[in-house]
C-alpha cells in the first residue's frame, strides 16, 4: 500500500484493516513515496511522513513500514518498488503473492503509470470501492488481463488535501482525532508544528 500518507488519516488505515480481514493478507505492507513524479506540490518531510506512518499503524503487528521507496533516489514508480519486493522475496526463498491496494481514482489512472502494462503481471489489484460503489474498470485496462478484486469501503469523507487546509487555516491537530486523524498522528503533527498556518497546502 503505498502514498504519500501526508498526512496519513484514517480512511488509510481503514482500508489497510480492511484488506487484511476481506483478503485475508498476511501483513500490509506501507510504502510511503520519496519522490512523487506525478504530484507538483511539496511533501512535508520522508521522515515525518514515516513516523506519522509508524504512529498510525502501531496497533497492528501485521502492518509494516517499508522504507524502500523514501531511500532509492529518483521518481517513485510503483513498478520498481514491486519489482525490488519480488527480489527480496526471492532471495529469501519465499512464495509470495502481492496484492497492490489502490482506490478507484488510482485505479481509473493506472494507465498514466510507468510500466503499468508490467505492473499488471506482477501484481493483484484491490480496488477501494467507498460507499457501495461497484468496481468500474477503465476500457483501456479492459483490453489488458489482469487479476483485480473490490474491496466494499464504506463511505468516509476524509482526505490529506482537507485536513492540510484545516490545518493551515489553524485548526487544532488534536481536533481532528479522531474523527479524521489516529490520535498519534495528530499529536505528531502537533508536537513537529506540520501543516501550521503559514505553509503550504
Amino acid at each position: 500500500m503505498g502514498g504519500s500518507f501526508d498526512p496519513v488519516h484514517v480512511a488509510h488505515v481503514a482500508l489497510a484493516e480492511l484488506a487484511l480481514r476481506h483478503l485475508a493478507l498476511d501483513e500490509v505492507r506501507w510504502i510511503p513515496v520519496g519522490q512523487a513524479w506525478q504530484k507538483a506540490r511539496r511533501l512535508a518531510p520522508a521522515e515525518a511522513r514515516l513516523a506519522m506512518v509508524a504512529a498510525a499503524t502501531a496497533h497492528e503487528p501485521r502492518f509494516v513500514v517499508d522504507r524502500l521507496e523514501v531511500d532509492r533516489a529518483g521518481p517513485s514508480y510503483t513498478l520498481e518498488t514491486v519489482r525490488a519486493l519480488q527480489a527480496r522475496a526471492d532471495q529469501a526463498g519465499q512464495r509470495v503473492e502481492w496484492v497492490l491496494l489502490i482506490g478507484q481514482d488510482q485505479y481509473t489512472n493506472l494507465p498514466t503509470w510507468h510500466g503499468w502494462l508490467e505492473l499488471l503481471d506482477r501484481v493483484t489489484v484491490a480496488v477501494a470501492c467507498r460507499g457501495g460503489d461497484t468496481l468500474s474498470t477503465p476500457v483501456e485496462l479492459q483490453r489488458h488481463p489482469h487479476r483485480v478484486l473490490a474491496l466494499p469501503l464504506p463511505p468516509m469523507n476524509v482526505s490529506s488535501t482537507d485536513i492540510r487546509a484545516r490545518l493551515a487555516d489553524g485548526a487544532n491537530p488534536d481536533s481532528l482525532a479522531p474523527a479524521l486523524l489516529p490520535g498519534g498522528v495528530a499529536r505528531y503533527i502537533a508536537e513537529h508544528q506540520l501543516y501550521a498556518p503559514g505553509t503550504p497546502r
